[in-house]
């Protein structure tokens, strides 16, 4: 597995990309009950296609989707797009979801589109997704039997699930799963999709996962336990019948900034 850490500007304590980046690789490599796993961290997209070839999933962590922001984007959507022919599977998480105006067709297609099923769009004139902190966002699983379900139970969080996520002008396609949803916002509240799946012609598999904003989520084990179930599936692996378990990480472990964003200053 490769988990690719994009650019990041956020403060101390959110996103927190690359110590992300590391608590997953240490909960892939340390479950409980999945074997096998090998997963690298990289900043810089890889130069060896050969390489390249040998990788079941790519995992994408930063502002908005890497790709699009990192330098020598051209060939690296060309060494993705091969890779998804190929049947590699692809999981984005919280921000990395997102494509502004700068990365989209002014119809809104991109191939993020077909190889994760949906995205979060910001800023797009053909769609506006919505960013915004909840104090208690209730995460609920969808329905069905899909893997990435197993294991995990309702759970509520402080974070900022991404709502109004676009799937395409027609509504998610007939491959799409939604993982979880919530109720939100709370003052007008329909059921959201904040995370999903697609199994792609291809034969490769992705996923859409719209947290953790906050750093410190990544204790909260049943978000922790959906993405490392999706990041399990999306490989083509066996996702087990209860979940995949990883232990409650000690945060600081992992360098992030900061654990928790700073107090902000007292209004004088």
């Amino acid at each position: 597995m490769l988990i690719l850490v994009g650019p990041s500007n956020h403060p101390p304590g959110t996103h927190e990309v690359a110590a992300g980046a590391r608590l997953m690789k240490h909960c892939l490599e340390h479950a409980e009950n999945v074997s096998g796993i090998t997963a690298e961290v990289v900043t810089a997209w890889p130069e060896d296609r050969q390489r390249l070839q040998k990788i079941s999933t790519v995992v994408f962590s930063g502002d908005r989707f890497p790709p699009a922001e990192m330098p020598d984007r051209e060939r690296i959507m060309g060494d993705l797009k091969t890779m998804m022919d190929h049947g590699c599977g692809l999981v984005c998480v919280h921000y990395a979801t997102g494509l502004g105006a700068n990365h989209v067709a002014p119809d809104g297609a991109h191939p993020l589109l077909g190889w994760m099923g949906g995205y979060f769009a910001t800023r797009t004139p053909h769609h506006q997704s919505i960013a915004r902190v909840y104090a208690a966002a209730t995460i609920e699983p969808g329905s069905g039997e899909h893997p990435a379900l197993r294991g995990w139970k309702q759970f509520t969080v402080n974070d900022e699930p991404y709502i109004n996520n676009y799937f395409g002008k027609d509504g998610p396609a007939k491959n799409v799963t939604v993982l979880a949803t919530s109720m939100l916002p709370p003052e007008a509240p329909k059921r959201e999709a904040v995370a999903w799946a697609v199994s792609r012609n291809d034969g490769g598999r992705g996923v859409g996962i719209v947290m953790p904003h906050f750093y410190k989520n990544w204790q909260v084990d049943d978000l922790r336990m959906l993405i490392m179930n999706s990041i399990v599936w999306s490989a083509k692996l066996q996702v087990p019948a209860a979940g995949v378990k990883t232990p409650t990480p000690d945060l600081a472990k992992f360098e992030p900034a900061a654990i928790e964003p700073p107090p902000r200053p007292a209004k004088k």
